[in-house]
């Protein structure tokens, strides 16, 4: 593997001793060991080891729910310790100004960032401007982009939101919520991607990483964009919001995965409640990294100055 980034190194040390939720599961386990025991031994008196049980059960008391101040408190810290893992958290699409930006977010539905990036290269050189694409030969735009996928809709949406840029905001792309999400194929989304990144309008971008780790956080329990982005914004201060974006949607790309998390690996394995769903051995966890926490390619081809990862290779040259 290859270097870690500043930050997550000493994160990652933290992580090879075992977590709250470790220690956790070994006293579960040990617990659940010795009451098979005393169970197996109380069958020959089925009747009081029955009674036994019922009254455990009805003395037992359920853990008392996440009040709402703890719950702020550990979401802030959570976005305090990612912040030192990944100081350099960006935009992982490649863009010069927000009609880039714009075309670049509308493109990378259904696909990756790093499959965006290596198909706008091009697809500026032939259409730099919103007039130029709005003149676009609609078969000519459908093979410049269909690398990424779904491209007759995609190019349908390019048209239209090219030609409105054009005729209604003067072919400058507009700086507010309300008026990008007028633009065809344009949601919440996209508009907050755009508007925090090239205008520096903060907005919270609930993507499927963003939405997924925030249920897994226990931030919030919706599953509707919109609802989430609610509930998130309203634990974070305003001027946040565009960062904490980007530093959720790295960790669900590089350690929190959707399907094995790397929990070993993880820099707030210890704040997590749903710690222990994925590998939890440190060793076997750091194999599982992507990207630059693993020594692989970025998805940029012209990332940041300050990312520590290498930039990912163009369309058609292996990384």
């Amino acid at each position: 593997m290859g270097e870690q980034p500043r930050g997550a190194a000493g994160k990652a040390a933290k992580s090879d001793k075992p977590g709250k939720g470790a220690r956790s599961a070994a006293g579960s386990a040990a617990s659940g060991s010795a009451g098979a025991a005393r169970s197996a031994g109380a069958g020959q008196d089925g009747s009081a080891g029955a009674a036994k049980t019922a009254k455990a059960g009805r003395s037992a008391k359920p853990a008392a729910p996440e009040s709402r101040l703890a719950l702020v408190r550990r979401a802030r810290r959570i976005n305090r310790e990612l912040a030192d893992v990944y100081p350099y958290a960006h935009p992982e699409l490649d863009f010069r100004n927000p009609f880039e930006l714009l075309v670049a977010t509308v493109l990378s539905a259904q696909t990756t960032d790093l499959r965006v990036n290596q198909t706008t290269p091009a697809l500026f050189a032939a259409y730099p401007t919103p007039e130029d694409m709005a003149s676009a030969d609609p078969e000519e735009l459908e093979q410049l982009i269909r690398p990424t996928g779904f491209f007759r809709a995609k190019a349908k949406s390019l048209l239209g939101l090219s030609a409105a840029i054009r005729d209604r905001f003067g072919g400058e792309v507009p700086g507010r919520l309300d008026d990008l999400v007028t633009l065809p194929g344009v949601g919440r989304k996209t508009a907050n991607v755009v508007l925090g990144n090239a205008f520096g309008v903060p907005g919270v971008t609930v993507d499927t990483h963003f939405g997924r780790l925030v249920r897994r956080w226990k931030w919030t329990a919706q599953e509707d964009p919109e609802k989430v982005e609610a509930e998130v914004c309203a634990l974070f201060p305003k001027s946040e919001w565009t960062m904490l974006s980007h530093r959720i949607i790295f960790h669900g790309r590089r350690i929190c995965h959707a399907r094995k998390p790397a929990c070993g690996a993880c820099p707030i394995a210890l704040l997590c409640p749903a710690y222990g769903e994925g590998e939890t051995d440190p060793e076997k966890a750091r194999k599982l990294l992507k990207y630059e926490m693993g020594g692989q390619p970025g998805q940029r081809l012209r990332p940041p100055a300050d990312y520590p990862g290498k930039p990912a290779a163009p369309l058609g040259v292996s990384g």
